[in-house]
């Protein structure tokens, strides 16, 4: 039987060119982040299955690809459920992984913890153009720190990262607070145990739009001026950090105002020091699908892709998960592969960071001259130059339109005999 060459549904082969790419968006990132003092940590691609089906990762638990016990501890014919046969899975985010690190290091840590991480994570998920089932993400996270200086930290090393990669692709950064959701749910009358399935409809909001809203609303049994009221508050609120006081002062007692003046505080600051330009709103339609936020929801949209290209929240119950304490937590994620493929869709050329060059030797080039060859490349090296050193191709010509395309700049070559 032959052996399949094309790689498995819903992951890919790197070519140079797109690797280039990536290392480029990478090392950006990680410069970006650790100018605002994060540090890098890595943990495995593999966790308890325990700790991935604890109900905290929301859809992406239904996504999880699951590893087989090993040896002697898979034992096919005394197997009775899942349990029986599984005790590992790939992980399918950071977040989780990294509340486990946490709990598990935190006495070796720094308080706050500014955490940064940057690696594959996998999800059985349905395969589109920027998403994949094995891909990269890049987190920071602020452990320990219950401050709104926590988001405002994150919010400028994610855009002062984004627009340094992406300068001229504009961008939107939409943020809102899991409390002032739930303030917005209780004044308009519905209960706490409905709150999950009414955030679930009005995320369709950029979908369905608020007829549609209002339809699912009222189909789903809530009244006709319970779902009038609700959808009203969002008619008549501003996208500016007064709107989101404004609306504070509509909910009064239904939400505490720190919970508002915490968020326009954090608008007002990241709108005076940003150094990228990007435009700061609130939204009040903002839910951020994953169960384990409890505070402060932020996402960033972008010019030139239709969906959110970073994503995040605070998430201060996770951690306790593993410790019995609560922890604070808060973290932005930029969706790497998406900000790839705005890049590719750009035909985006990587800045030379040095001079490229290639030497091309003919076949049958005598050893000596050969040394002579490499010790010269050496040099160029030595010196900061790229060097690259292969034997010319029967097609010479199509060899040395490559070596260009790829950005090599100075094409030496190097003969048996010299040319007449």
């Amino acid at each position: 039987m032959a052996l399949k060459k094309k790689p498995v549904t819903g992951m890919k082969d790197m070519l140079p060119a797109e690797m280039q790419i990536r290392n480029y968006v990478m090392n950006q990132i990680q410069e970006t982040y650790r100018a605002f003092g994060f540090s890098q940590i890595e943990t495995p691609c593999v966790e308890h299955i325990e700790n991935l089906t604890s109900k905290q990762g929301g859809d992406n638990e239904k996504l999880i690809f699951k590893i087989l016990k090993r040896g002697e501890k898979l034992n096919l014919d005394t197997a009775r459920e899942e349990a029986d046969l599984v005790d590992g899975g790939l992980r399918y985010d950071l977040t989780l992984p990294l509340a486990r690190y946490y709990a598990n290091n935190a006495s070796q840590l720094p308080n706050p913890f500014k955490a940064l991480q940057m690696g594959s994570v996998w999800r059985a998920d349905r395969p589109q153009k920027g998403r994949f089932r094995q891909f990269v993400q890049c987190d920071i996270d602020i452990l320990g720190d219950p401050t709104s200086l926590a988001e405002i930290e994150l919010i400028l090393a994610t855009t002062t990262a984004l627009g340094k990669i992406c300068p001229d692709n504009s961008f939107t950064v939409r943020i809102n607070d899991r409390g002032i959701l739930k303030g917005m749910a209780a004044y308009c009358g519905f209960p706490e145990e409905a709150c999950d399935q009414v955030f679930i409809i009005l995320d369709k909001m950029d979908k369905i739009g608020l007829d549609g809203v209002k339809a699912e609303l009222l189909e789903a049994g809530y009244g006709q001026d319970q779902v009038d009221r609700y959808l009203g508050l969002f008619e008549g609120v501003t996208k500016d950090a007064q709107g989101v006081r404004m609306l504070g002062e509509i909910l009064g007692e239904a939400l505490p105002r720190t919970v508002t003046d915490g968020l326009a505080h954090i608008m007002d600051t990241v709108k005076d020091v940003a150094v990228a330009d990007f435009r700061i709103e609130f939204d009040p339609t903002l839910v951020r699908g994953m169960s384990y936020y409890t505070g402060t929801i932020f996402e960033v949209a972008m010019e030139g892709f239709g969906g959110s290209v970073a994503g995040g929240g605070r998430y201060d119950r996770m951690i306790g998960k593993f410790t019995g304490t609560e922890t604070p937590a808060c973290g932005f994620s930029i969706g790497f592969e998406r900000i790839v493929t705005i890049l590719l869709d750009q035909d985006f050329r990587v800045p030379a960071e040095a001079d490229k060059v290639a030497y091309l030797f003919e076949k049958g080039l005598d050893s000596s001259r050969l040394g002579e060859v490499l010790s010269e490349a050496m040099k160029e090296r030595a010196a900061g130059t790229q060097v690259l050193v292969a034997q010319m191709n029967k097609n010479k010509k199509f060899q040395k339109e490559q070596l260009m395309k790829d950005g090599y700049v100075q094409i030496r070559e190097f003969y048996r005999e010299a040319l007449k």
